[in-house]
């Protein structure tokens, strides 16, 4: 992980900084200041993704477009021009809509789709200055949390290739843990962020539903749906926010200490069957937060708040699946029917969807069911975080996941805690925030004796995405760096 200091030093370090080496705001200044040639920059970077093809972390990369934005870049600096993202390469999940470049959404029968129109987060980067480096592999649809995908290659770990990346924007937590680019946009529905970001080492920002625009990007679910951002540091989360949302942002850099915020845990609900080291790991960071000094506050979210929270986030993310996907298809003049991709779907994930997502289906839920977890469940668990956390702190901490990444082999299932879990068990800690709305921010807390990373989520209030960034920033003062994988 890289922090604020680091950032910082970057900025004002050497002429010729190794190209991986810099974050978004660190290149965009290097290239400001014309330290760094976006060309020169773009061809290193280059290098890279052929470096470390093994990981899958890419569908497509069009290196003659990346060249030519990259070059067309340096002559906009020198004819003048100051842009925030000017010359910045970012990496983007494959579920995006990018004009002139293919988009497959993960699927092979859109493997040759080539979209006339950009998503508006897309639009919004390109019009700051930034050009996109390559589409970033994901599970079919969004739909999976491994990083499985038969057409386009199981995405690897770049911390242990024989590892899961997480998922569904597995390619684009990989591209960045691996320093083949320096953030990449991604999508959150359950934890598609969030779960990659803390598997393989990286940042993972979840705004609000609805502060970043998902026009353009292949849906789930409408209500639980959010564009967001993998990234090295807190800092480029911020500046990609500012330039996504239009809106200013604070200054790069800030306290490095946590003195007057409350941070809530609720280890009734996180931790319970977690993996032993996870656990361990966690208790040890909220020491140091609270030497840092933060006020910590335990809380008690309910006996069924798991159950609650996982009841009310399936049925709605089974339920409006499909008629998202048929609305989205229609609205962008996709040249593919609903009915053609289920067909040529992974079987895991067309099983999942002939049992959940199919009006006929054993598992669909119905529109009472449905009703109930809108008006019923979902406002309960909204509730219960505003009650029982916001009311009383500022942040809600808990491990983003609980267990490391799994081994490639067994992803489907594995034994966590001396239990026989699915993979499913991945997103257990962060759908609760899904579900009820919440900005979270997932930042790495160091490695296993294995050398795999841990995440640690931070939660907001919603539409608190500002506050959270900026003591995100705090937090990652605290916690210090965290090694690059081995290698990279």
């Amino acid at each position: 992980m890289q922090t604020a200091e680091q950032s910082s030093a970057e900025r004002a370090g050497a002429a010729n900084p190794r190209p991986q080496e810099l974050g978004v705001a660190a290149v965009a200044e290097a290239i400001r200041r014309g330290e760094v040639r976006a060309e020169a920059h773009a061809t290193a970077l280059l290098e890279r993704a052929r470096a470390y093809s093994d990981l899958n972390a890419f569908i497509t990369i069009d290196e003659t477009a990346v060249l030519e934005a990259a070059r067309a870049a340096d002559l906009a600096r020198a004819a003048g021009r100051t842009l925030p993202l000017l010359g910045v390469p970012i990496g983007v999940k494959d579920s995006y809509m990018t004009r002139g470049l293919r988009t497959s959404f993960g699927t092979s029968v859109l493997k040759h789709f080539v979209p006339t129109r950009d998503a508006t987060v897309i639009r919004s980067i390109r019009d700051a200055g930034a050009f996109v480096f390559g589409k970033n592999n994901l599970v079919e649809m969004s739909y999976g949390l491994t990083g499985a995908n038969p057409h386009h290659g199981q995405v690897r770990n770049p911390h242990n290739k024989s590892h899961v990346a997480g998922g569904s924007s597995s390619g684009s937590a990989a591209s960045v843990a691996a320093r083949i680019v320096p953030a990449s946009l991604g999508g959150d529905t359950v934890g598609s962020i969030r779960v990659p970001a803390a598997l393989t080492g990286v940042v993972g920002f979840k705004p609000t539903p609805g502060r970043w625009s998902g026009d353009g990007v292949a849906p789930i679910s409408h209500t639980l749906d959010t564009t967001g951002l993998l990234a090295r540091n807190i800092d480029d989360c911020i500046l990609l926010d500012s330039v996504v949302t239009g809106s200013p942002s604070s200054a790069i850099g800030g306290p490095a200490d946590l003195d007057g915020f409350r941070i809530a845990h609720a280890p009734r609900q996180y931790l319970s069957g977690i993996d032993r080291e996870v656990e361990d790991n966690f208790r040890e960071y909220l020491l140091r937060l609270k030497s840092a000094g933060a006020e910590l506050v335990e809380v008690d979210l309910g006996a069924n708040f798991s159950g609650l929270a996982e009841r009310a986030t399936w049925t709605i993310f089974a339920r409006e699946t499909r008629p998202a996907i048929i609305e989205f298809l229609k609205l962008q003049g996709i040249p593919v029917s609903f009915e053609e991709i289920f067909a040529d779907l992974d079987p895991e994930i067309r099983r999942g969807w002939e049992y959940l997502v199919l009006p006929n289906g054993g598992g669909y839920r119905s529109d009472e069911a449905y009703n109930d977890a809108m008006n019923k469940d979902r406002p309960e668990l909204q509730r219960r975080f505003m009650q029982r956390v916001f009311d009383r702190a500022d942040f809600l901490v808990f491990p983003t996941t609980p267990t490391t990444a799994p081994a490639i082999e067994a992803q489907r299932k594995f034994v966590v805690r001396g239990k026989e879990v699915t993979d499913l068990l991945l997103a257990r800690n962060t759908i609760p925030a899904s579900c009820a709305g919440l900005p979270g921010i997932s930042l790495p807390a160091g490695l296993s004796r294995s050398g795999l990373p841990f995440g640690i989520e931070v939660d907001g209030a919603p539409g608190q995405d500002r506050q959270l960034l900026a003591f995100a920033r705090r937090v990652e003062s605290v916690f210090g760096p965290v090694a690059p994988p081995p290698g990279f």
